[in-house]
């Protein structure tokens, strides 16, 4: 909405450094249908691998956790939902699976929002898909004990006139080309939250908006690399640039690159990461033990050498077998039985 109006988007100066890091991922989305081609069981294990990622880390941010042990089953499919957390865990998988299989089909519009506000929260809240009723101040709570209001977002009664306006706005300028998609991309995550239209669960409602705009501009990478992976693990940064970018939002006085610098970092980050493991299986013996080590270190609960066979496909059982080996040795798996189906857990995990 704000970010859309007068010509600040397509006068924005972008500085040298994002112009290289916009190159890099121009390039490598030229590149990903390669990939495709050349190693697509790799891929299969990619995107499974990011499916989880992406569940376990946008619900983590937002503070909803599952024992680690349950995530994968509740993300495959595998088991059913026994509690509030859980039942988030599932919708925002739903949200995923949508997502993943129609994105060509679904519209940036004010009913994708509340469709995915529903999956997510439609098994514990009544009121899921449904705009706010009050107002929902962004507010920090200090270790005194003190608060501090951060951000006031769109007043409830203006939401639905913001949203429709935005999601106008955004397609406006996509059909005007005018600006880098990226930067269209970013502008519209940022004014989403800066209107804040649900009461809660708009952070993982965003995170959807972004995937979903990314795949229908062309940019795959997050099927295969968790992109709320990489928001978890730079979290101190997000939270920094949107608090930067959202000043002035109101009155259109604010600053859209911070926000933007970050979401072209994310994604340059998310594209090297894939073009790396990606290529490993026609890498050498020290790249595919590396992305056995991956693999391991990033499984949940206990696992077993088929679990991890699968994870890594084109790595020889050998080469599995000797990794796993190595990480016993140095303390970091443990083995639960004996003989070929023995299970395995990592040792910070044992309960």
């Amino acid at each position: 909405m704000n970010s859309f109006r007068t010509v600040r988007l397509s006068e924005l100066a972008i500085p040298q450094r994002l112009v290289t890091a916009l190159t890099d991922i121009a390039s490598a989305r030229g590149r990903q249908a390669l990939y495709g081609k050349q190693t697509p069981q790799v891929l299969k294990a990619l995107r499974e691998m990011a499916l989880v990622e992406s569940v376990e880390s946008s619900n983590r941010i937002e503070g909803v956790t599952v024992a680690r042990d349950r995530l994968r089953p509740l993300v495959l499919g595998r088991a059913r939902p026994t509690n509030r957390s859980e039942n988030e865990i599932a919708g925002y998988r739903r949200a995923l699976a949508w997502i993943h299989a129609k994105a060509d089909e679904i519209q940036i519009a004010p009913d994708t929002f509340r469709k995915f506000h529903r999956l997510i929260h439609g098994e514990v809240d009544p009121r899921a898909g449904e705009w706010k009723d009050r107002p929902n101040h962004i507010v920090a709570r200090y270790s005194d004990g003190t608060t501090e209001i951060r951000f006031k977002p769109v007043e409830p009664e203006d939401v639905p006139k913001a949203i429709e306006h935005l999601c106008l706005l955004y397609q406006h300028v996509l059909e005007q080309k005018q600006v880098t998609p990226i930067l269209a991309v970013s502008a519209l995550m940022l004014d989403f939250l800066c209107i804040h239209p649900f009461a809660d669960g708009n952070g993982r409602v965003s995170r959807l908006l972004m995937l979903l705009a990314l795949y229908q501009l062309g940019y795959e990478v997050g099927r295969y690399i968790s992109l709320e992976r990489l928001i978890e693990t730079t979290k101190e940064s997000y939270y920094a640039r949107l608090h930067e970018s959202s000043q002035g939002w109101h009155e259109s006085q604010h600053d859209v690159l911070p926000f933007f610098s970050y979401t072209v970092d994310v994604v340059n980050m998310a594209y090297t990461e894939f073009e790396r493991r990606a290529g490993r299986e026609s890498a050498g013996p020290a790249a595919k033990a590396e992305l056995v080590s991956y693999a391991i270190n990033h499984m949940m609960g206990e696992f077993s050498v088929e679990d991890v066979v699968r994870q890594c496909p084109g790595v020889s059982r050998a080469t599995i077998r000797l990794v796993m080996a190595r990480l016993r040795k140095e303390g970091r798996v443990e083995a639960i039985g004996r003989g070929p189906g023995a299970l395995w857990h990592l040792k910070d995990e044992k309960s």
